[in-house]
Parts: C-alpha cells; structure tokens; sequence
C-alpha cells in the first residue's frame, strides 16, 4: 500500500481511518466499481465532483456513488444560477488530483464543499484516498469539519 497525501492529512489531523485497496481499472473508473470491489454499499461511498459556478467559482460536491449531482439542487445551495462540470484536463491543475482518484481531503487550494445529507445515515463513508485504487473509510462526522463541508440536499437518482 502506499501511503497517500490524503492519510498523512488524515494522521496529522489525529483522525482515524481504514484503507481498503482494489483493482482498477483503466476503462472503467466509475465509483459504483470501487464499491463492488471494496464491498462496501454504493450509497457508503462517496465520490468528489468539481464544477464551476457562474458567481462563486471553483466548488466541490462530493456524493454517493450511486446518485447524480443535482445541478439545479446544487446552484442554489452554493448562491449560483449556474453550475457546470469542470473538465477532466482541468482536474489535476486545480485540485491535484486525477480522474478516479480525486478526494475531497487536501485539493491544492481550499474551495466551498458541500456532502449529500444522506452521510449523516452512516458510521462510516469512503472516499478517495488521492489516488486510483485506495479508499480511506472514515466517519462522517470527523470528515465533515475536516473539509469544511456543507450538508445539503444536492442529488438525484440517475437517469
């Protein structure tokens, strides 16, 4: 295992965490393959989404992996009209971080973040541990002060 920048975050901050490696793969880096293979249910892992809003900028959205970002939801909630996805070719310049491996734990700058409320239903949540292929399983309630993040009503069901 290697030990990423997000556990060493995570270990200075004193927070407790598991890591739960897998196999990744190349052509199919969804969140809802990172859950089969960790074996933890979908709705219990969270995956990090980066737009851009028409006022406010730079925002990160992290959510089940099992769910869609409601954009309208998500305008709102961050004081935007509008929101869009941010480019893959974009990612790693703002967050440091990669397509398939991008945590809401130690982006390159701190921006607005906001959790799906549905985390408060769980002891316990994954995220990306910085990198494809390890995920840090944590409690929401150390993660959320942590990030600095905002709950709030942002998905929907996909389709």
């Amino acid at each position: 295992m290697v030990k990423t920048n997000v556990m060493r975050l995570l270990e200075a901050a004193g927070i407790s965490y598991r890591v739960s490696e897998y196999e990744y793969d190349e052509n199919n880096l969804s969140g809802m393959n990172a859950a089969e293979k960790i074996g933890i249910p979908p709705e219990q892992v969270f995956k990090t989404l980066v737009t851009r809003g028409d006022k406010t900028g730079i925002l990160v959205f992290c959510i089940p992996v099992n769910m869609e970002l409601d954009l309208k939801k998500a305008a709102t909630v961050s004081g935007n009209k509008k929101l869009e996805m941010t480019h893959v070719k974009d990612l790693l310049s703002l967050t440091g971080y990669i397509r398939g491996g991008c945590s809401p734990i130690g982006m390159k700058k701190k921006y607005p973040t906001y959790i799906d409320e549905t985390v408060i239903l769980f002891d316990e949540i994954a995220v990306s541990a910085g990198m494809r292929g390890e995920q840090v399983l944590l409690s929401p309630d150390d993660l959320i002060p942590y990030i600095e993040a905002a709950e709030a009503d942002i998905t929907k069901e996909h389709g």
